[in-house]
Parts: C-alpha cells; structure tokens; sequence
C-alpha cells in the first residue's frame, strides 16, 4: 500500500540560514533561482574629496599587507585593518578603495573591497580603466 510519507525522486536540497534569510530560492531546474546580487541598486564611489583612491590588489604580502596598483598610477604598499580583516576576505585580483597616508604617499589602508557584480558596474560606468 501507500505509506504515509511521500518520496520525490530528486536529491534534497539544504538551505543555509543565511540563504532562507536572503530569500535564495533552490530548485532542480534553476528555472526561479534568483540571485541577490544580480541586481545593484548603490555602489560606492571613491571620495576624492577625502583622498580615496581604486586600486587593484597585486598580491599579498603577509601580515595584513597587500601591494596596491592604484589607478593615480602609484603602487603603493596597503594595509588591512582590523575591522576589516575578519569580515572580509581580501586575495589578489581584487578591486579595493584605498586611502593613501598624508605624511607617507607609498603606503595606503584599504577601506572597502567591491564584489564582482560592483566591479562590473564600475567598469561599465567607466569609474575602472581597462584591467
């Protein structure tokens, strides 16, 4: 006979907290899936006002160290502060906001890094020269 419970023939899919949270949708044939980054509403800007420069991460060089290739075209040496360092996860490639020192002009802090769909938009509004 029939039991109680009814079985599907496809796999399970686990949602993560944060999914549910952010409204991720699963399914088999991807057909609703809907990514939340698809869609960009604000980006952040550099201020020049207050010296913010982008920058390019070139690599990493250890203890919260990265080199920057900043597009005022120097190359500075960058450093990531702690409040940052635990949250987001900064690795070479990356496109950052950097804020050169007043009294020290090779070296900078990162302040913000961008995330791909962010990246896209900048290059498309022409914030990023050519990578």
């Amino acid at each position: 006979m029939y039991s109680k419970y009814t079985y599907s023939k496809q796999p399970y899919q686990y949602q993560s907290k944060k999914e549910i949270q952010r409204g991720i949708k699963l399914s088999p044939n991807n057909s609703d899936f809907e990514n939340p980054e698809s869609s960009i509403t604000r980006v952040r800007t550099p201020r020049k006002d207050q010296g913010e420069v982008l920058a390019i991460v070139e690599n990493m060089l250890g203890a919260n160290r990265v080199k920057l290739r900043c597009m005022d075209g120097v190359v500075r040496m960058g450093r990531i502060p702690g409040s940052m360092k635990k949250k987001t996860w900064i690795r070479e490639g990356d496109i950052v906001i950097a804020v050169p020192w007043d009294f020290q002009d090779t070296k900078a802090d990162v302040i913000w890094k961008y995330t791909r769909p962010q990246v896209n938009w900048l290059e498309r509004k022409g914030f990023l020269k050519s990578r």
